[in-house]
């Protein structure tokens, strides 16, 4: 199998743009990938930004950034207050906030959610993504959910077994308000990460998988 590293020859900082709707979606979606990239590229920036994170979810929001990357490695986080589930109905407003975006950064790599995604607010990011960044190595992200819309993704990232179990202990720690969600549990994002760490044979058995619509090689 054909394995793709980002280019440790590039001058200046990896830049790496973090998109999610809502506060713990970046962290369950692409914690690991954050983690390991943290590790194997000292010199990257993160560039955060979560679309709703009202209330409680603010602080939630901004906790779990730093939890998961350093601060020097860190821009942001960039936080917006867009109720939960009424994206689609404001894309005039969440659409500015990508073309405001796109003026200040050219990212190597963005993490975003899937356009198949059965969450509306989930769909509008991605497409509003591939909209604003044409030119851009993207990888959607998968959110385990009630509604069952688990897919075939296509490109894998390996984790060691203490990434994994890092990740998860920062999603427990960061998101106390998500606690008394049935689906919001350890053995959830563990699965998840061993059933795509089976499929593509990783040697600590965990991974975590990502759909890439484009990749020019």
């Amino acid at each position: 199998m054909i394995q793709l590293s980002l280019d440790p020859g590039k001058k200046g900082a990896l830049q790496i743009l973090c998109l999610g709707c809502h506060s713990d979606d970046i962290e369950i979606g692409c914690g690991g990938a954050i983690l390991r990239l943290t590790q194997q590229y000292a010199d990257c920036n993160f560039y955060w930004v979560v679309f709703s994170a009202p209330g409680v979810r603010e602080a939630e929001a901004k906790g779990a950034a730093e939890l998961f990357v350093r601060q020097e490695q860190l821009k942001g986080p960039l936080l917006k207050s867009f109720p939960d589930g009424f994206m689609p109905f404001v894309g005039e407003e969440v659409k500015a906030v990508f073309e405001e975006l796109k003026q200040k950064i050219s990212p190597d790599l963005i993490f975003t959610h899937n356009r198949k995604d059965a969450h509306q607010d989930h769909r509008l990011i991605a497409e509003l993504t591939w909209n604003t960044f044409r030119d851009h190595m993207i990888l959607e992200y998968e959110i385990p959910k009630y509604d069952g819309d688990m897919g075939q993704p296509s490109v894998f990232v390996p984790l060691d077994a203490e990434v994994c179990q890092k990740k998860v202990r920062y999603i427990m720690e960061a998101f106390p308000s998500q606690h008394q969600r049935r689906w919001f549990q350890p053995e959830t994002f563990l699965a998840l990460m061993r059933l795509r760490g089976m499929e593509c044979n990783a040697a600590s058995g965990y991974a975590e998988a990502f759909y890439c619509r484009k990749l020019v090689m």
